[in-house]
């Protein structure tokens, strides 16, 4: 089982976003898709929070499905699946087998800002066709809405660089980009959840 200090850290406040935006659901069973959910860490901890929901994990590193596949097997997850190999860059049909409106919910956690542009765009055509009616998609990450504001402009450039030192693809998505891609692919932006250091929960609901 693999161990990210950060999920440790921060998967509290995002089970409260996470029960706060689906109270009003939790009478009835929904299924969500988490992409890129790498060690397991958070899917577990959703599943024992939020018994109504039942979990698709999903990661492109064998490694990382292996440590989910462990957490699972450790805390005896009944409403967590085994994980999908699953790449949000390719056509949502090769989602892992997932079909058209079947989707309560998506959440991609850190995904974003770790993955190429080509990523981002798939993660919303995915979402767009997967999500059901009133479907949420919940990307949490570091993302700025008004870049040439002084201090945002500094962050910017400063995850920016160090994303693109470990990857040149990578960088830090703008909201008001990601706001009209979603828009394209039949999604509206609902809320911006201020989180810790400089992180955000964008909700979108499919229109």
């Amino acid at each position: 089982m693999l161990v990210s200090p950060q999920a440790e850290r921060n998967w509290e406040s995002l089970a409260a976003v996470l029960e706060d935006v689906l109270e009003e659901q939790s009478h009835r069973k929904l299924f969500a898709l988490e992409l890129g959910s790498g060690t397991g860490q958070h899917v577990i901890r959703f599943a024992q929070k939020m018994p109504f929901v039942t979990w698709q994990p999903s990661d492109i590193k064998e490694e990382s499905r292996d440590s989910i596949k462990a957490y699972i097997a450790a805390t005896n997850a009944k409403t967590v699946l085994q994980p999908v190999h699953l790449d949000a860059s390719d056509p949502w049909e090769k989602w892992g087998n997932l079909s058209a409106n079947s989707c309560d919910v998506i959440i991609a956690i850190n995904l974003l800002q770790y993955s190429s542009f080509k990523t981002a765009q798939g993660v919303f055509t995915g979402a767009g066709q997967v999500l059901k009616q009133n479907g949420l998609l919940i990307i949490y990450g570091v993302c700025i809405i008004i870049i040439w504001v002084r201090e945002n402009k500094y962050l910017y450039n400063l995850y920016n660089l160090s994303n693109r030192s470990m990857n040149p693809e990578w960088g830090l998505p703008d909201i008001d980009v990601l706001r009209q891609i979603a828009y394209g692919n039949g999604l509206r932006m609902e809320r911006i959840i201020e989180m810790e250091d400089h992180y955000k929960c964008l909700i979108f609901r499919k229109l």
